[in-house]
């Protein structure tokens, strides 16, 4: 298969535009002949939804919760990142581009970085006119604060609620367009497979959460942005119903996954506390603004922080690496803690910490100021914990966080399959091996806001698209399908909770694949899954009934998607014979423990080829190429 990202030619500031130039246009009373259908609801979904919808579309939207407000996107903290240089100190498109790049340690593609970059100073003001609540400066200018892997403040930020602000605003222009009937807008379904008739995604076949029946509707494209899927690993800080369900039946209809293993480590995480804690807690990268990062210097000090004195204390990140200090990039900032606990300098009742300190933040700003930044976040904080951050350090430790990996899709956002569109952290496209803080937002907005109503019109433009409906066989094929999968699972009446093979699934699949890589122990993981998916199809235990509200069943179909997709995860981590961004290879180091590229032989994007049930995926690659920034060994130091 060659892989055609549709790139377009000239210079790289003149791409986007002049791309936007030559696709072909729908006319403007046309649009409403035209059908899309819009899986999920978050930032990238419900921005895509209510601009299709704006332009006269026909949308139908799909959210697997009751609401868009409860979409995962509400959970991001720290701010959005835009090229808007009001600091005055730097900041240009080029250097958000050059810093996403570098961030990424060289493994996303030039002109869609760029395109990101372009796109984030029209987000802000698109948002800005929405009447986000930004934080401002005294005089009513935008605030602006720094995040890891930037040496300029180009954050965008309103307190600890970024995401939540901007997700009211998408969801708002969403409802606008509900309450106009230009969008048909559908809660409490979870998609099961994609519809496709002639190689093109004509439809999808989804699950009703609380009548269990199952439903499929037709439409002309089909566009995902269903998140990403580091759920897998069990305890995450993602949203509880994140799954790779959506992508992965994609997957199994013809759409290449690509780089499957890239997931991010977040540094600043509340440790685990507890065997059966469900889920982790985010403590936003902002806080590395004002907070240190530290542990004693004695190994195994058990002392409490106070009454540790200053000169018996390492801020590591500081010593490590005094350019960026402790606003490195999280893969750095994950990996180092992760080494200090590993050499016995953890802290708190597990080791497992390490502490995020405000001491010398208060005293040089007061606490006011850091309240005014801060105040939710420490509240969050303190109600979890019990410790109050502003008379004791914070205990940090890394978590898995956000996927890099996703579905292949080429300039326009579409998958191998035509038709198939795929928008936010659903797709591949933009952070390579390392996403850096306050990019997803930006992402996810520009996705939907500004790129797909372009590309998809081009599409449907330009394409013969035969109307039908879901009474064609493929429609009734699919349902049946799907059925039959549901009441196999159903009559395993085994002892197991879905949830309970869950949890072993992220235990193995974390020590082998998680921050540390390495190839035996991957390759051992390969055979402790395999031989738990056999035991999940035997002893699998799912009370009730498949035509009703069955949260069990909605989890054990989840788990069973995990288990197959962490199989493709390791054998992309294995064939990739390098370290690069979140992903070391214990095999490939610096003598300083760093990360060690190999740009000969794996300066590419692997996307997988589903190939059947028990056989192994067929790798795929795209080639990139760095005509504007220089490949380098990436250096915070």
């Amino acid at each position: 298969m060659q892989l055609d990202a549709k790139i377009p030619s000239g210079a790289l500031e003149q791409k986007w535009n002049n791309h936007c130039f030559e696709l072909k246009l729908v006319n403007p009373a046309n649009k409403r002949k035209f059908h899309i259908i819009v899986v999920g609801t978050g930032l990238a979904g419900s921005s895509a939804s209510a601009s299709l919808a704006e332009l006269g579309y026909q949308v139908s939207t799909f959210c697997i919760q009751d609401s868009p407000r409860r979409a995962h996107s509400i959970a991001a903290q720290g701010g959005i990142n835009a090229a808007k240089n009001y600091q005055n100190d730097g900041d240009s498109i080029f250097r958000l581009f050059y810093d996403t790049i570098k961030g990424g340690d060289f493994r996303a593609r030039e002109a869609n970085v760029y395109r990101l970059a372009q796109l984030s100073t029209n987000i802000i003001d698109h948002c800005v006119a929405q009447g986000i609540p930004f934080a401002r400066e005294y005089g009513g200018q935008l605030a602006n604060r720094s995040f890891g892997g930037a040496q300029v403040s180009r954050t965008f930020y309103a307190r600890g609620q970024t995401g939540q602000q901007l997700l009211l605003g998408a969801y708002s222009a969403l409802s606008r367009q509900i309450a106009a009937n230009k969008v048909t807008f559908y809660s409490r379904r979870e998609l099961l497979d994609i519809v496709l008739i002639n190689g093109q995604a004509r439809g999808i076949v989804v699950r009703n959460l609380v009548t269990g029946h199952i439903e499929s509707y037709a439409a002309d494209a089909v566009v995902l942005a269903t998140g990403g899927y580091v759920n897998i690993f069990y305890l995450s800080t993602n949203a509880m119903a994140c799954n790779v369900t959506a992508t992965y039946r994609a997957y199994k209809r013809g759409a290449l996954f690509a780089n499957p293993c890239f997931t991010q480590i977040h540094p600043t995480c509340i440790p685990v506390h507890g065997t059966y804690q469900s889920k982790l807690t985010l403590m936003s990268e902002s806080l590395r603004n004002d907070g240190r990062v530290w542990v004693p210097k004695n190994p195994n000090d058990n002392r409490t922080p106070d009454q540790i004195p200053e000169a018996e204390r390492d801020y590591f990140l500081e010593r490590k690496y005094p350019a960026f200090g402790n606003l490195v990039p999280r893969d750095v900032a994950s990996r180092s803690a992760k080494q200090m606990c590993d050499q016995g300098y953890g802290v708190g009742s597990t080791k497992l910490a390490v502490y995020l300190d405000f001491e010398d933040a208060i005293k040089r700003d007061g606490k006011s100021a850091i309240e005014k930044k801060y105040g939710n976040l420490f509240q969050m904080y303190e109600k979890i914990t019990g410790v109050d951050p502003y008379e004791n350090p914070m205990m940090i430790y890394p978590a898995p966080h956000y996927s890099m990996g996703g579905l292949w899709v080429d300039y326009n956002l579409m998958s191998t399959i035509d038709g198939l569109f795929v928008l936010g952290e659903a797709n591949f496209s933009d952070h390579g091996a390392n996403r850096l803080g306050a990019s997803a937002l930006m992402q996810g907005l520009a996705d939907g806001y500004f790129v797909i109503p372009y590309t998809i019109g081009g599409y449907l433009a330009s394409t013969s698209i035969q109307k039908l409906s879901n009474e064609h066989p493929c429609f009734k094929d699919a349902e049946k399908q799907s059925s039959d999968m549901i009441n196999a699972l159903i009559s395993i009446n085994g002892k197991r909770t879905a949830f309970d093979f869950h949890r072993q699934l992220g235990r193995i699949l974390w020590d082998a694949c998680g921050m540390a890589r390495e190839e035996k122990r991957m390759e051992t993981a390969q055979h402790q899954i395999a031989e738990l998916k056999d035991e999940f199809y035997k002893n699998l235990c799912i009370p009730g009934s498949p035509s009703t509200f069955n949260q069990s069943l909605e989890k054990a179909m989840r788990v069973a998607d995990f288990l197959d997709f962490a199989q493709l995860m390791l054998e992309d981590a294995i064939t990739r014979k390098e370290s690069c961004g979140c992903h070391l290879n214990e095999a490939y180091q610096t003598p300083e423990n760093e990360p060690l590229r190999d740009d000969e032989h794996f300066c590419h994007v692997a996307a997988w080829e589903y190939t059947g049930e028990n056989t192994s995926p067929k790798r795929h690659i795209e080639p990139l190429s760095f005509e504007n920034v220089k490949l380098s060994q990436r250096s915070y130091k």
